[in-house]
C-alpha cells in the first residue's frame, strides 16, 4: 500500500526572552514554508503540551506534536486532561508522544525506582487510550490505579489525540503497536528502522488488528556547511552517548556516534539523506538541527522541510 510522507521540524525557541513567544514566531515561519507539522520537546523548565497548544491556538494550519511526555512521574489521568485541553485549543491539530525515559534521569530527577518500564508503558497505554477518546476508565493494575471519579472527557477534544510512543527497543515496540498509533525514532538510522523497528512494530499492530502505525523518524539535520555549527550539534548529541537505550539503537544503525547519523549540508545533501529513511519506512520525517544554532541556519533547515513537504504533498511513495 502507498503512503504519503509528511515532513516536520522540531521548534527550539532559544531565540529571544520568552521561549514560548519564541516558538510561536518560528512555528508560525515553518507554517509559512509549507511544513507539515512541528515538534516540541519536553524537558524540565517549559511544558511541553502547554507550550503546544499555545502554538496551535495562534498559528493555524499546522499540527503540533510533543515528543515526549516520560510516564514516570505522571498519571495517565492528568496527562489525558492536558492533552484533551490542547487538542481543543489546537482545533484538532495536536499529536502526543510518551517515552520511557531513561534510568539515570528517573532515578536522580523523579527519586523513583526504574522498575517495570514496559509493564508500567503498557498500564499507562491501557488507561490513556480510552481517555482521549472521551471514554470512561476503572483500571486497577498493579503499577497504576485510574478511575473516572471526575469528568474526564474535554469538550471540543476532537478528534481524539493521536497516542504515540518513543519506543525503540523490541518488548516496548510491541506494547507500543498493540495500543498506540505508532512510534517517535529519535537517532534511529535507515538500518535500525528498516530491520528492527518497522518490522517489529508492524507485526505488533497487524497482530492487535490495529491499522498501519505511523513511523515518526526525528533525524539530526540542518542545512548549512558551517564548522562551528557541525561542532554544536556534536556537543548537542554526545549527550546521547551515556545511555544504553541510544547506544543499542546507534549500533542497530551501524554507528557508534551519534554525529555519524546527522545530516549537514546543502538542500540536496541533506534531502538526499531523508530520502533513506523514507525507503526504510518512515511515514513521517521530523528535522531535529540544533536549538543553538544560528537562527538563520534554522530558517534556512525549515524551509526545506516546507519544500519536501510540498513537494511530497501530491507524491506517493512506496514503502520499503
Amino acid at each position: 500500500m502507498a503512503m504519503t510522507v509528511r515532513y516536520g521540524v522540531v521548534l527550539g525557541g532559544s531565540h529571544g526572552n520568552n521561549v514560548v513567544e519564541a516558538m510561536v514566531a518560528e512555528a508560525r515561519e515553518a507554517a509559512g514554508y509549507g511544513v507539515d507539522s512541528v515538534w516540541v520537546g519536553q524537558r524540565l523548565d517549559y511544558d511541553a503540551i502547554g507550550v503546544a497548544g499555545v502554538i496551535g491556538a495562534r498559528v493555524p494550519g499546522v499540527d503540533v506534536g510533543v515528543s515526549a511526555v516520560p510516564v514516570f512521574g505522571r498519571h495517565p489521568l492528568l496527562v489525558s486532561s492536558q492533552a484533551q485541553t490542547a487538542q481543543a485549543a489546537t482545533g484538532g491539530r495536536f499529536h502526543l508522544a510518551l517515552a520511557l525515559g531513561v534510568p539515570q534521569l528517573v532515578e536522580r530527577s523523579f527519586g523513583l525506582a526504574w522498575e517495570r518500564p514496559v509493564a508500567r508503558l503498557r498500564e499507562f497505554l491501557t488507561v490513556l487510550g480510552p481517555l482521549l477518546r472521551g471514554e470512561a476508565v476503572a483500571h486497577e493494575g498493579e503499577l497504576i490505579t485510574a478511575r473516572s471519579a471526575l469528568p474526564t472527557r474535554v469538550v471540543g477534544a476532537q478528534p481524539p489525540t493521536p497516542l504515540l510512543v518513543a519506543a525503540m527497543a523490541p518488548r516496548a515496540l510491541r506494547v507500543t503497536g498493540e495500543l498506540a498509533d505508532g512510534t517517535v525514532a529519535f537517532l534511529a538510522g535507515p538500518g535500525a528502522l528498516a530491520d528492527h523497528i518497522v518490522p517489529t512494530l508492524a507485526t505488533a499492530a497487524a497482530n492487535a488488528g490495529r491499522p498501519a502505525p505511523r513511523v515518526v523518524a526525528l533525524v539530526p539535520a540542518a542545512v548549512t556547511t558551517d564548522e562551528d555549527a557541525r561542532r554544536a550539534m556534536a556537543d548537542d548529541l554526545a549527550f546521547y552517548r551515556d545511555f544504553s537505550s541510544y547506544q543499542r539503537v546507534l549500533a542497530l544503525s551501524g554507528v557508534d556516534d551519534p554525529m555519524d547519523l546527522a545530516l549537514l549540508g546543502d538542500e540536496d545533501t541533506v534531502a538526499a539523506g531523508l530520502r533513506r529513511y523514507v525507503e526504510a519506512g518512515a511515514t513521517e520525517i521530523v528535522l531535529t538541527g540544533h536549538l543553538g544554532l544560528d537562527p538563520a541556519i534554522q530558517s534556512r533547515t525549515r524551509r526545506l522541510a516546507g519544500a519536501l513537504a510540498r513537494a511530497t504533498a501530491s507524491d506517493v511513495v512506496a514503502p520499503h
